[in-house]
């Protein structure tokens, strides 16, 4: 079965870092096609190794990816 969940994928030093958060998986790499790779890998793993009380408690929470927007005073 094929599902489609969201990631998101950031640059963190000299890498990138990719998380699931729906899943609360995360993974890393060195290009943004490895990061997303290595996090689909980890997500199809742990679809193969959880207890379906995990598989259920964690697909069933909502989560929301929205933009937030701050007031940022600048530096002095």
């Amino acid at each position: 079965m094929l599902r489609t969940l969201t990631a998101t994928i950031w640059r963190e030093e000299d890498g990138y870092v990719s998380l699931c958060p729906k899943l609360d998986i995360a993974s890393q790499g060195g290009t943004v096609e490895e990061a997303r790779a290595n996090l689909r890998e980890a997500v199809e793993l742990f679809f193969e190794a959880a207890h379906p009380s995990e598989l259920a408690n964690r697909l069933n929470s909502e989560v929301y990816i929205t933009p937030l927007e701050v007031e940022i005073e600048a530096a002095a």
